[in-house]
């Protein structure tokens, strides 16, 4: 199972990046599910989505405590502990980040274990909430190196269809950008098994499940 989760502020696409994820890995045969988390729902309050997926039914919910991938869309909430951003991250976690700083940069600022990548925010992206969703999901999707460009970009339109030709033809074309950028490291993010369905916590308060 591929666990990921994608962190970033309200209006920047980051709910959007999940079902485009969520959608492309759907069209390449796998089980899906993908849901943002929001606190304070509001323009540039922190949010998160995560996305699983796996070739067999998925018996996991809620969380995702242990990402296998987590991208951010904005580094300004790398640092806020209330963002969650690093929760949960094991030596096998790839990160990404936007950022215009190099993936060395932030694997030693971080004391990273897991392999580093980034996003260099695009000239036409600038601004106070850059819409980073498309790109943030080209990167994942190339990451996981199990997604053709063509399903990433049929879910891409799907998605941002009622936004006109004119914004989904941009970020298709920043898409692919991403895509073709993080082709050298197709495939590095691997699919971690999902623990027997005893392991799983019990969904009922105060309650364990029996082995066996």
């Amino acid at each position: 199972m591929y666990r990921i989760r994608l962190h970033g502020r309200g209006g920047q696409g980051i709910k959007t990046a999940s079902r485009i994820l969520g959608s492309a890995f759907f069209a390449e045969g796998f089980e899906v599910q993908d849901a943002p988390r929001y606190g304070a729902e509001r323009r540039g309050a922190p949010i998160f989505a995560y996305v699983r997926a796996a070739r067999e039914p998925i018996h996991e919910r809620g969380l995702i405590r242990r990402p296998d991938l987590v991208v951010v869309g904005d580094a300004t909430l790398v640092p806020v502990a209330a963002a969650g951003v690093l929760d949960g991250v094991a030596e096998h976690t790839a990160l990404v980040v936007a950022s215009d700083e190099s993936p060395a940069v932030w694997k030693e600022r971080l004391r990273f274990a897991g392999p580093v990548r980034t996003i260099p925010r695009f000239a036409e992206a600038q601004g106070e909430l850059p819409f980073v969703g498309p790109a943030c999901a080209a990167a994942a999707a190339r990451l996981v190196g199990v997604i053709r460009r063509e399903s990433l970009e049929a879910a891409l339109r799907e998605e941002l269809a009622d936004l006109g030709p004119a914004v989904v033809e941009r970020n298709a074309a920043g898409a692919r950008d991403v895509f073709e950028r993080f082709a050298p490291f197709a495939g590095s993010v691997r699919e971690v098994p999902e623990p027997p369905i005893t392991a799983l916590p019990d969904p009922r308060p105060g309650t364990t499940r029996a082995a066996g």
